[in-house]
């Protein structure tokens, strides 16, 4: 790393590390604990999700507790399945390329791809350790993430964060190769070693003037992706569309949605719209991010959405969703961290 984005990232809190970046909050989160007498307190948030959502849950899990044309189609592939097989199965449902595909149990990103043609997916079948999702390119224009929560007594919840997802991309200007744009890219520069492992077959392609290139396709900050506030955007109307995809099952209360729609108005109006994933407790407030706020309203920000993740937890576990046992929910987070670092060994 250059010494000018080691000072970039020093001096701007939305680049450190997770852990440094929640550790003067931590003590929040523990009181939390101990007053739930549970270090799983989150675990009864959402009922119906392992884990609450908070980590290593199946994208299958979600989906299935989604309304049937909320969300685009998928299919799910076991990563030792025949290639043939895969094939078979993707004309039988009717996908045509390009599709997405990504791990059924993943975060941040990793391992999500868009596939081109049978070569590459071929590659990522033949590559992949564990099972992933084949899913329908959504090619609407506007890609976003509410954040909503409601407490279960509630009949009407909370959107507290709504915000425009603007993938990573550069534009070509008819001289410049891509890794020359990249390294132009206020984003993209903090990102050399991903970007260069990513794109390393077409660094040296010219694009022509005007032609954009997604560098990533996962709408993640940690991937690259900006994100434009929207909530000054919220309304009534918006709100009964995501309380009656929370009272739809009656059991999720806590998380983000991440959606593409063709406009704002047909969101408003619950129609033209695809629930890309719905992230349970562990889902982070990402409106603090690209904000222009201070480290301290992002804490503030967070501090309020945890209380609010207790206050439903607490009620939950009241009402008979028991909190998951200090082993159960150890063992959990430990095979899960497992079956991710694998992930990582194939990004």
């Amino acid at each position: 790393m250059s010494i000018r984005n080691f000072f970039h990232r020093l001096f701007n809190w939305e680049l450190w590390p997770f852990y440094v970046l929640y550790f003067p909050i931590g003590f929040a989160w523990f009181w939390y604990c101990l007053r739930a007498r549970s270090f799983w307190f989150f675990s009864s948030s959402n009922p119906t999700i392992t884990f609450g959502g908070f980590e290593g849950e199946s994208k299958k899990e979600m989906y299935e507790q989604l309304p049937p044309s909320s969300y685009p189609q998928t299919i799910y592939i076991l990563h030792d399945l025949p290639f043939d097989e895969v094939l078979c199965l993707i004309k039988e449902h009717g996908f045509t390329y390009p599709f997405i595909v990504k791990p059924d149990v993943g975060m941040k990103g990793i391992l999500f791809r868009k596939i081109e043609n049978e070569e590459q997916l071929r590659k990522y079948h033949e590559r992949m350790p564990v099972e992933y999702i084949v899913q329908a390119l959504v090619e609407m224009p506007v890609e976003l993430s509410v954040f909503y929560y409601r407490h279960p007594r509630q009949q009407k919840g909370t959107i507290s964060g709504f915000i425009q997802k603007e993938l990573l991309e550069v534009y070509g200007d008819g001289t410049s190769t891509l890794w020359e744009l990249i390294l132009q890219h206020p984003r993209a520069r903090l990102r050399l070693e991903e970007m260069r492992h990513r794109h390393e077959h077409r660094l040296d392609r010219v694009l022509p003037r005007g032609q954009h290139f997604y560098l990533s396709y996962a709408g993640n900050h940690n991937r690259g992706a900006r994100f434009i506030n929207l909530y000054h955007l919220v309304d009534e109307k918006l709100l009964q569309v995501f309380d009656d995809l929370s009272h739809y099952t009656d059991k999720f209360y806590y998380g983000r949605y991440d959606i593409k729609c063709n406009s704002l108005d047909d969101l408003r109006e619950g129609k033209n719209f695809l629930i890309l994933e719905f992230n349970g407790c562990g889902a982070e407030p990402n409106h603090i991010y690209d904000a222009g706020i201070s480290i301290w309203q992002a804490y503030r920000e967070i501090l309020k959405h945890w209380k609010a993740l207790y206050e439903i937890s607490k009620h939950n576990h009241e009402n008979g969703t028991p909190y998951w046992s200090f082993k159960k929910g150890r063992d959990f987070l430990k095979q899960s961290r497992k079956h991710f670092r694998l992930l990582e060994q194939y990004d």
